[in-house]
């Protein structure tokens, strides 16, 4: 056991720092995200993606009363 893991520990310090670094990117990500900074730090003025990005700004259209009607059925 002790030789296996001697023979494989550079792989193994590798596999964990390339884990830790992903995991602190995505943390932050999320973080970013629920403070409501976009991702790409450059503003969503001109961005072609916006009402994709921040969808709960952007105002819905409204149901007909035949499509309320199914889902209520």
């Amino acid at each position: 056991m002790f030789q296996w893991l001697s023979a494989n520990l550079p792989t193994i310090l590798v596999a964990l720092v390339i884990l830790t670094v992903c995991t602190l990117i995505i943390v932050k990500m999320i973080r970013d995200k629920k403070k409501g900074k976009s991702g790409c730090s450059c503003g969503c003025s001109g961005c072609a993606m916006k009402e994709l990005c921040h969808t709960q700004n952007v105002p819905r259209p409204k149901q007909s009363d035949e499509a309320q009607k199914g889902q209520k059925s």
